[in-house]
């Protein structure tokens, strides 16, 4: 590997959104099964742990209230609950890895999006993915045969919902194609590592270039 492909940088806040059906999670899953250099924010979560998670790995379990401790403490950058269970995205874990320059991807909402961004403004990339069509996305949906129609008309109603967000995003993305998607997703990811202002060893780089 050149010297250059080894300067230091800054690393950023991957997030993707999407309505239920759209890829969002499928993209992710290949992200970090492709991309050594970006690992998942793990969440903190009041919910109990289910068969199969690992403490740690797939979120750090605590009680109800240590969450409130660490709500009063101000130790998350965002935070909310959803249906009764608390989470959070740890402030300490997440600002140490960006100095050290770790990326990390997100798989939040809207409104989480807009916590993250307000107090992360310049460390987060946002990333919408749209189904091609409303039609497409509810055979999606279908073709689980997870849910009854019941489920799926909510989530349907949800996803509008979620998409007339779209605008809140530096990039959106329509999913026709997962393969497709996916190399505009990561090409988005390749091309943020890039920027100026992430690459923290340029200065001196450049510094010894001109003598």
């Amino acid at each position: 590997m050149a010297e250059y492909d080894k300067l230091q940088r800054r690393g950023l806040m991957f997030i993707l959104s999407s309505p239920s059906g759209a890829g969002k999670t499928t993209i992710a899953r290949r992200l970090l099964a492709e991309d050594g250099d970006i690992a998942m924010s793990v969440s903190v979560t009041t919910r109990p742990i289910r068969p199969g998670e690992v403490d740690g790995r797939d979120y750090h379990f605590v009680s109800r209230g240590e969450f409130d401790r660490m709500v009063a403490e101000e130790a998350f950058l965002e935070w909310a609950e959803v249906f009764g269970q608390c989470y959070g995205t740890p402030k300490a874990q997440i600002k140490q890895g960006l100095k050290d320059g770790q990326d990390f991807l997100f798989d939040i909402d809207w409104q989480g999006t807009q916590q993250l961004y307000q107090k992360m403004e310049v460390d987060v990339v946002r990333v919408f993915l749209l189904p091609p069509s409303i039609t497409e996305l509810e055979r999606r949906l279908r073709a689980r045969a997870t849910d009854s129609g019941d489920v799926i008309a909510d989530r349907m109603a949800r996803a509008r919902a979620e998409i007339s967000h779209w605008d809140g995003y530096d990039y959106v993305v329509v999913n026709e194609d997962i393969d497709a998607c996916f190399a505009k997703v990561h090409g988005i990811l390749q091309s943020e590592r890039m920027r100026r202002a992430r690459q923290t060893g340029l200065i001196g780089f450049v510094r010894e270039l001109m003598g």
